[in-house]
């Protein structure tokens, strides 16, 4: 009889922090370069590839989040009330507060009016919780259905054996194959959407961070699969920009056949490799690496401001400008909510 995957012990996994990090960091150069990619239509060609080639770079970012979800929360066993407790408690009051703040940056721009009744006031904003007041907070409406179906999920993964999780894998990933735009004409009545989606990712991430690879060339093969990916991301948008004068979300579907193994092997790079820090920069990471959430829900209006005072891609050469605002937002935010952290009234609301 197959035994399931052992968990990894938690001294292994310490690197999990410092991929969460990066991938908070590539969230914000994801957002950086994106308005310079939807500007395809005059952008001078070599400014758009450099949003091309980041947009590829960092496509990971997300799918790489809900499979740390899935390597840290489905290997443990929840009585269900304290988990939804713990967790949906410890995002909703953020998330609340964070929502309503963007709905007021919003009402301040003059991006949305209220109406003159409080009833139509009340509405309107019922209604931007309800579809999400700001772009980026759709992972967190994401993260808040994952966390609904963990507990559930958690009880496959803990006892299916490796040929029951990589079935599991297989049928998902088949079911992303056949999907529009990809290989849909080989779909069938045969449904399958149980299997699609990110659910995926969390038992993705869970098998990846508990699967042992011990085969020579280990990390040099995964870097190269990971360039690879990056490359073909890159060309092939670029390819079909240039065939149908619109930019095509075809490679960069975040559940997607090149997406999937991409975040699969930025996963397996950071568990496989060690890097030797200053205490002092661990340090630093480590205390990041607490407030990622917090940064996520912040680094959107972050950025907001500093493109009203014309600090975006375009103030040097986009290969440059890109990651430098993004750096530069990603520590503003970083200390918002690290000062917000500090306050009583506040500190819950950071995420």
């Amino acid at each position: 009889m197959e035994q399931s995957l052992p968990p990894a012990e938690s001294t292994n996994i310490s690197w999990i922090n410092n991929l969460r990090l990066i991938s908070m960091v590539a969230v914000v150069v994801l957002h950086t370069a994106s308005p310079l990619l939807f500007n395809y239509k005059t952008a001078h060609l070599s400014n758009w590839m450099a949003a091309d080639v980041y947009n590829a770079l960092t496509r990971f970012a997300v799918p790489v989040f809900v499979m740390v979800t899935g390597a840290l929360l489905l290997k443990r066993e929840y009585e269900l009330g304290n988990f939804l407790k713990k967790r949906l408690g410890r995002l909703i009051l953020p998330f609340l507060f964070w929502s309503l703040v963007y709905v007021g940056y919003q009402w301040y721009n003059e991006i949305i009016v209220f109406p003159a009744d409080p009833w139509g006031c009340i509405k309107m904003v019922l209604h931007q919780l309800k579809t999400g007041s700001s772009y980026h907070l759709w992972y967190v409406y994401l993260l808040i259905g994952l966390y609904l179906f963990i507990p559930i999920l958690g009880k496959f993964v803990r006892h299916a054996n490796e040929r029951e999780l990589l079935y599991f894998l297989a049928i998902w990933f088949l079911t992303i194959l056949i999907s529009e735009p990809y290989l849909d004409r080989f779909d069938t009545a045969v449904d399958l959407h149980n299997f699609a989606g990110y659910t995926g990712y969390l038992v993705l991430g869970y098998y990846l961070a508990n699967k042992q690879f011990n085969f020579p060339g280990t990390v040099l093969l995964i870097i190269l699969i990971f360039c690879c990916l990056v490359t073909v991301i890159t060309l092939g948008t670029y390819y079909l920009e240039v065939k149908t004068g619109e930019l095509s979300t075809y490679f960069y579907e975040p559940v997607g056949p090149f997406v999937v193994p991409l975040a699969a092997s930025a996963f397996l790079i950071a568990k496989h490799t060690k890097a030797k820090l200053h205490p002092k920069v661990t340090g630093i990471c480590n205390d990041a690496g607490k407030y990622t959430l917090g940064i996520y829900f912040c680094h959107a209006l972050i950025l907001n401001i500093l493109e009203l005072n014309d600090i975006t891609y375009a103030i040097f050469n986009p290969w440059l400008s890109i990651p430098v605002v993004a750096l530069l937002c990603f520590v503003l935010s970083w200390l918002l909510v690290w000062a917000m952290g500090k306050i009583p009234l506040l500190k819950y609301l950071v995420g």
